[in-house]
């Protein structure tokens, strides 16, 4: 798939630009080009000479180099790569890139670039959850910008957190997603994926045994079909795969914020199995026993209808809308009447009765129902589920 393409691989500063050295390497096996930019801070992490010798190219670093601006200008460096990447992002390398800066050579490239850019971020876990980098990084997504990543674990600061740069292997996933040239290149598919949690209190919450297995089996589905990808997920038991751009959350209703801010889009799949009601009188202190052997009380609220909401849109509504029915009877009965009730174009259904091991199982048996009437899928892994409802979507959109 990289056979020939050529990568232009900015390195930030940051302790992860070690991994950088391996994604050369491993862009070079899968047989891509490497042209490399060192910032500044980067190359107080890995030296000009390691970098030249793994990518068997000259290092670019000084945006006023003569000799370089006369052999090979900024701009024509910025457009020559099939695909810019940026490993390690920094916290201040993404600010400069949502606030528009080109004051050196790296952030002039993105700047001047008319090719698709990949971050992948990297950074300490309380800079990662500054708001000032969650509003750049909201920047980024609306501009465009691909996301892979950050991972949590342990930082080299000592702390821990979501904040670590993708791996290598990761990285190189996303870069193949970004060029795959297939039925969905240039479309943007949105996917909301695992339960939600709706809190009872501080430590307490309800919640439903999906695994977000099925949700992340679609978003890989699309990716391989050259689809741009953002994946809403709730605390889903898999992780979410590479290639795509993620957005976690906890609640029904973050998770409608998060889809109302991905789109537009081409096509929206709504597999998230999310909670209908919600804790109204969710308490701000953990419930204690008080003796009396009484349960609390617990109010509910319906929680927002994120499939009917985003298939009555009036304005900027995906062409294609896909809702799931996990039903325990008259399954098809059910999704039919769901179908209809929330005017999605088509509904996934499936049992999930507790004989049939579906729900947070590896397999599926799903019946589509669209205008045209119900297609019986035999009972298959859910990666080949996703498989063939990612072909079927790639031809309602062609």
């Amino acid at each position: 798939m990289l056979a020939g393409k050529r990568i232009l691989l900015v390195i930030g500063g940051g302790i992860a630009a070690y991994k950088s050295l391996e994604l050369i390497r491993l862009l070079r096996t899968a047989g891509a080009g490497v042209v490399p930019v060192l910032t500044r801070a980067g190359g107080e992490f890995v030296t000009p000479l390691s970098v030249s010798a793994l990518a068997g190219e000259k290092v670019y670093r000084d945006l006023f180099d003569l000799t370089d601006e006369a052999e090979m200008g900024h701009i024509q460096l910025s457009r020559a790569a099939d695909l810019v990447v940026v490993a390690p992002a920094t916290a201040d390398l993404m600010a400069r890139m949502a606030g528009g800066h080109a004051d050196d050579l790296a952030s002039t490239l993105l700047m001047a670039t008319d090719k698709r850019v990949l971050i992948a971020p990297a950074m300490n876990v309380r800079m990662w959850e500054h708001p000032a980098t969650a509003r750049n990084l909201a920047t980024l997504r609306g501009d465009g910008v691909l996301v892979v990543g950050p991972n949590a674990g342990e930082m080299a600061c000592g702390e821990y957190g979501p904040g670590r740069m993708a791996e290598p292997a990761e990285i190189l996933a996303a870069i193949e997603a970004a060029l795959a040239e297939g039925p969905l290149a240039g479309r943007h598919v949105l996917v909301t994926s695992g339960p939600t949690h709706e809190p009872i209190d501080p430590v307490r919450y309800i919640a439903n045994r999906s695994s977000g297995a099925q949700g992340t089996a679609i978003a890989a589905g699309l990716r391989d079909l050259g689809a741009r990808v953002t994946f809403v997920t709730g605390p889903a038991t898999v992780p979410p795969p590479p290639g795509v751009t993620v957005v976690r959350v906890e609640t029904a209703r973050e998770m409608l914020a998060a889809v109302q801010a991905a789109l537009p889009a081409d096509a929206a799949v709504m597999a998230a199995a999310v909670a209908d009601w919600r804790v109204a009188n969710a308490a701000g202190q953990k419930m204690k026993k008080d003796g009396s052997g009484k349960a609390p009380a617990l109010e509910f609220a319906e929680n927002p209808d994120i499939l009917a909401t985003v298939s009555r849109m009036t304005e900027g509504r995906p062409r294609l809308v896909v809702g799931f029915a996990a039903e325990t009877e008259r399954v098809e009965d059910h999704a039919r009447a769901k179908r209809d009730r929330k005017g999605c174009d088509w509904i996934v259904a499936n049992d999930v009765s507790p004989e049939t091991g579906i729900m947070g199982g590896s397999e599926n048996a799903v019946t589509l129902i669209t205008d045209a009437g119900a297609e019986h899928w035999p009972r298959m892994g859910k990666d080949a589920v996703a498989r063939q409802l990612a072909r079927r979507i790639a031809e309602a959109l062609a």
